[in-house]
This record gives C-alpha cells, structure tokens and sequence, in this order.
C-alpha cells in the first residue's frame, strides 16, 4: 500500500486489508509506505487513527516509511492510491516483471477506472469516506487472491 507521506491513505489500506486477512486466516504480509520521506518514522495520522479505530481497527502499531527499490522485489502487489504514486513507483521498477506488480488499489472495485483515492490530509472530513473507498478495494482485493 503506497500514497506519498504514508500517513493517511496507506496506513488506512494496510490496517484495513490486515484485518481482513486475519479475519480469513490468511499468510499474507501487508505493509505500506510512502513515495517521499516527509513522515519518516511518524505516526498515522490522528484522523487516520481515529477513523480506523471507529471501525474497530487498530494502527498506532504503524510508522511512516519510505518506499525502496528493494519493496519492488520483496512484494507480490504494489498497490498505489493514485497515479502520482504509482508513476513515482513505476519509476523505481528495474524490470517488466517489477512493473506488473504495481496497480491502483481503486481499479480491484471499478476495473480501469483509475479512481484515485483522495489525499485526505488537507480536508479532515475526508478521511471516512477514504476509509469507505479502501475498504471496498480490499475486500475485492480479498475476494480475488484468497
């Protein structure tokens, strides 16, 4: 799960698909990061915090981190919020094999519509309706590789 500070919509995805795959005892590791550094080693953001916890998850177990290279081969999906991110992430991919691990999350929902998931951070009253959005792209997620 990849948006650029790993903050807001990230850490949502993570702690979201996380639940999920717990609840379906699934062997999967789910982590997110960001694009850039600005929050390195931050906290969630509180409204992040606060949503996930309204809905009975937990992630102050999270730190911001950036994305590397590496992730590119330690993961089986890279899934971004939006095409800013996934550019960027593209950007890092040395390989053909590399880049086809890298998608919106929002397209598991709506197949190529490339819906991006709105950056919440500058409007605190968007961080439901991210959540909402995230949550229905990880169930799809669920529904298609369990």
């Amino acid at each position: 799960m990849v948006c650029l500070g790993n903050i807001c919509r990230s850490p949502l995805a993570e702690g979201i698909l996380k639940a999920k795959v717990e609840a379906k005892d699934l062997d999967w590791d789910v982590e997110s990061a960001g694009t850039s550094s600005f929050h390195n080693g931050d906290l969630p953001d509180p409204r992040s915090i606060a949503v996930a916890k309204a809905h009975g998850i937990d992630i102050t177990d999270q730190r911001s981190r950036l994305f590397v290279k590496e992730d590119l081969d330690e993961f089986d999906l890279i899934l971004a919020m939006d095409s800013l991110n996934y550019q960027d992430i593209l950007r890092k991919a040395s390989s053909e094999i590399q880049k086809r691990k890298v998608k919106l999350i929002m397209n598991y929902e709506k197949p190529g519509y490339n819906q991006a998931v709105p950056d919440p951070y500058w409007n605190s009253d968007g961080f439901e309706g991210v959540f909402q959005m995230l949550d229905r792209a990880c169930e799809k997620i669920i529904d298609q590789y369990q």
